[in-house]
């Protein structure tokens, strides 16, 4: 399978660094994983709502860039659907079962994802209604991709 996790913005910690590296590495053994980091679009703090538009539409474009067609899409989205690890992992096995093998998910910038970007999602994931910073639901995204290839394969992994 293959695994494409586009963000927004550039990690910039060594601690985020560190903790995608390592799941990066245990994801080897399971997928080929590509990390994409697209340049988040400068803005000032204070934005009109045609200028948050405007960014998003931006920064979405960039994203769209790097789908590939034949990509299965799912976009992190506070107000999407809700999977525990099991169905996250029933999911994906789904998906390669039925020849869906190159998933692509995408985790926007602060302001979210342009209405380009969710119409293309095949669909929109949310790990709870809390708001993560985009550091933090990366490395959370590759544990549960990993603990959900631990689930598909059966072996044991700590719960």
């Amino acid at each position: 399978m293959h695994i494409t996790v586009i963000g927004v913005g550039k990690l910039k910690e060594k601690y985020w660094t560190l903790g995608i590296n390592e799941y990066s590495k245990r994801l080897g053994a399971y997928a080929k994983l590509q990390m994409i980091e697209v340049p988040d679009e400068k803005a000032p703090e204070q934005l009109s709502k045609a200028e948050e538009e405007q960014v998003m539409q931006k920064e979405g474009e960039r994203i769209l860039s790097h789908v590939k067609p034949d990509s299965f899409v799912i976009v992190m989205a506070i107000d999407g659907e809700m999977y525990s690890s099991k169905q996250l992992a029933r999911k994906m096995d789904e998906l390669a079962t039925y020849g869906r093998s190159h998933l692509t998910f995408i985790i926007g910038g602060s302001l979210g994802l342009s209405s380009e970007v969710q119409k293309r999602a095949d669909l929109k994931l949310s790990f709870g209604k809390i708001t993560y910073p985009h550091q933090l639901l990366r490395l959370v995204l590759l544990e549960q991709v990993y603990r959900g290839f631990k689930i598909i394969r059966g072996e044991p992994y700590h719960k």
